[in-house]
């Protein structure tokens, strides 16, 4: 991907998450905002509440007050109010029989109900009649012929009728009076939407009659006693008294509330009584918080306060709400009730910590996965750079025996050189060890396009390590006897049969004795050991060469990684050598560790189950 595509990408994303970011801080300042409005609007209101209590409270106390001072003359209109308790309780004896009997007549309606409802359950044509027209036409059988029965039906919709029948009578004869106040119901039988015959039924009467008069009566009773009571009213205030059901003096005694404004205001609070109701009015409303509290006289004096403090700047960081006290007071100017709440800002941003935790969580989950996105772009520009160094690396290691070849097989082409054998046996052997290195090359290349596309065919057969490393060694004696390097071996391991491909085993060792000679900077010295532990075989390699960095360690089995070399040139590879180690001892069930200190060397620790041995056994 090219540099400026990459910069586009990250130019893109990070408009989008800039967005994301400046729309949940304009939803959390707006959810602050709405959430400030409802604490200010909630706050107020108690405040209201509390003011309207106190002004409630003055009254009841005064009220109060009066009544104990006017008790002398409350003994002088003993009588008169013997008299109106005698009218009340006649009265209250009244409306007591009168709810008695209203409760009869609902149950006697509720029983006629039922039968009714029972009636139309059997018999759903019913046809109500009034009982005179029953006296005249139905129990008189020679007028039954007067009788019409009228079916009407109605379109309801959607394909539904609703079928009504009508009683009515064909000639109108002098009715007969009812004989009594039953309630009667025509039940017809049709046929061929004709009446064939006739059915009656008789219920009880709607209302018993009784009964209501009875009510009547009663009701007749209780407006004479009320009359009677408002006679013996001398006042306004009497009359305002006996209708509402107040005592005439309480009624009087808030009348003369005006001069309680010419009480001092200090008297006129009560502190305890004021903290209680805003603690219990701002419960109600789940406010939970500190508060303090100022009060103010008429004369805009602080007559109260529980915030101590010269400063005025500190008051005014906190959140003040106000209200005025005695309001309703005339010619006179409230008081002012205030408090502050010192940590309002704090109090609403936990109560928005539900809403708060989710968004952080969101917003955390899209720095990362940006994050992850622009790790994952860099790395692949990262592999394909890499690639690019293979494919140049592939293209000058092809390129050399190639070149060679050629040399040697124009060399043959030259009569004199031809006629001479020994110098055709030397370029014939040139060409052949190039032939097998290009091979080489091209099976490592091969194996690991096998390995991504996982159709690398591993056979599963019984495999001696001790004898596989040994013959890796003997093969590439002849590689350290060039670079003048010293071997130790301590194939030692009396347990070495595993379940393996000899073939990719033997590259497996071939590749990390090679790296082994490749990063010596002098003569290498290799050291090749074998050993058991319970129930596997441990397989060490190790060197006295460049060794790594801690970084490079952890690098070396990726595809197309090489470990710079600085000034040393003849380190030759595609980097692909340890990434098929790796794959191919995974791919075995077995294990690989590297212990490597720079300019100190390497080892490589390989570890494979014995055969019958699997690797949840072992651990």
């Amino acid at each position: 991907m090219k540099k400026r595509s990459i910069t586009l990408i990250i130019w893109l994303m990070s408009v989008a998450l800039v967005g994301v970011m400046a729309m949940q801080y304009y939803f959390i300042k707006e959810s602050f905002k709405q959430k400030s409005q409802l604490f200010d609007e909630a706050v107020t209101a108690a405040l209201a509440s509390v003011a309207s209590k106190i002004e409630k409270q003055e009254i009841f106390e005064f009220a109060r007050e009066q009544d104990r001072i006017n008790q002398e003359k409350f003994k002088a209109d003993k009588a008169m109010r013997e008299r109106n308790e005698q009218l009340l309780a006649g009265q209250l004896e009244v409306q007591e029989r009168i709810k008695k009997l209203q409760q009869q007549q609902f149950a006697y309606e509720q029983r006629y109900r039922e039968e009714e409802e029972n009636l139309k359950a059997l018999a759903p044509n019913a046809i109500y009649v009034n009982n005179a027209f029953y006296e005249t036409y139905i129990r008189r059988k020679r007028y039954q012929t007067y009788i019409d029965f009228n079916v009407v039906n109605k379109y309801v919709g959607e394909g539904y009728f609703d079928t009504d029948i009508q009683l009515s009578a064909k000639r109108e004869v002098p009715l007969i009076p009812a004989k009594d106040d039953s309630t009667r119901f025509i039940i017809p039988y049709f046929r061929n939407n004709r009446v064939e015959a006739m059915q009656t039924a008789t219920l009880i009467p709607r209302t018993n009659r009784e009964i209501a008069d009875q009510l009547q009566e009663l009701e007749n009773q209780l407006v004479v006693l009320n009359a009677k009571k408002l006679q013996q009213a001398t006042t306004l205030f009497d009359t305002l008294a006996i209708i509402g059901g107040k005592s005439e003096h309480i009624l009087k005694d808030i009348e003369s509330s005006i001069l309680l404004a010419k009480k001092p205001f200090r008297e006129r609070l009560n502190i305890k009584f004021l903290k209680r109701e805003l603690d219990a009015e701002l419960n109600k409303r789940d406010i939970y918080v500190p508060f303090n509290i100022e009060v103010r006289d008429d004369q805009s004096y602080i007559i109260y306060e529980t915030l101590q403090s010269n400063n005025p700047k500190t008051k005014k960081q906190f959140a003040k709400y106000s209200t005025k006290l005695f309001e309703n007071d005339l010619n006179s100017s409230p008081g002012l009730l205030s408090i502050y709440f010192p940590n309002k800002s704090s109090v609403i941003r936990d109560t928005m910590s539900y809403m708060l935790l989710p968004m952080i969580a969101l917003l955390a989950l899209l720095i990362g996965a940006f994050a992850y996105t622009l790790s994952i772009i860099f790395k692949q520009k990262k592999i394909s750079e890499m690639k690019t160094d293979f494919m140049n690396n592939m293209t000058h290691e092809f390129k050399t025996p190639v070149a060679t070849i050629m040399i040697a097989s124009e060399s043959l082409r030259d009569p004199e050189i031809a006629a001479d054998g020994k110098r055709v046996d030397r370029l014939a052997n040139i060409i052949y060890d190039e032939n097998v290195r290009l091979g080489n090359h091209i099976e490592r290349v091969l194996n690991i396009a096998r390995l991504e596309k996982e159709n690398l065919k591993i056979e599963k057969v019984d495999v001696h390590i001790n004898s596989v490393v040994s013959g890796v060694l003997d093969s590439m004696n002849l590689q350290l006897q060039r670079a003048n390097g010293i071997l130790h071996t301590d194939i030692a391991a009396p347990d070495d049969l595993v379940v393996g491909d000899e073939l990719h085993l033997s590259n497996v060792f071939f590749n990390l004795v090679d790296n082994a000679i490749k990063y010596s900077r002098d003569a290498p010295e290799i050291t090749v050991k074998t050993y058991n532990t319970k129930h596997s075989i441990i397989v060490t390699i190790a060197d006295k060469g460049m060794g790594m960095t801690k970084d490079q360690k952890e690098k070396i089995f990726d595809q197309f990684y090489r470990i710079p070399t600085g000034n040393i040139h003849n380190v030759k590879g595609f980097g692909l050598g340890l990434s098929y180690v790796n794959d191919i001892i995974k791919r075995l069930n077995g294990k690989i560790q590297v212990k490597s200190e720079k300019d100190k060397g390497t080892i490589f620790e390989l570890t494979f189950p014995l055969k019958g041995i699997t690797p949840d056994r072992e651990a």
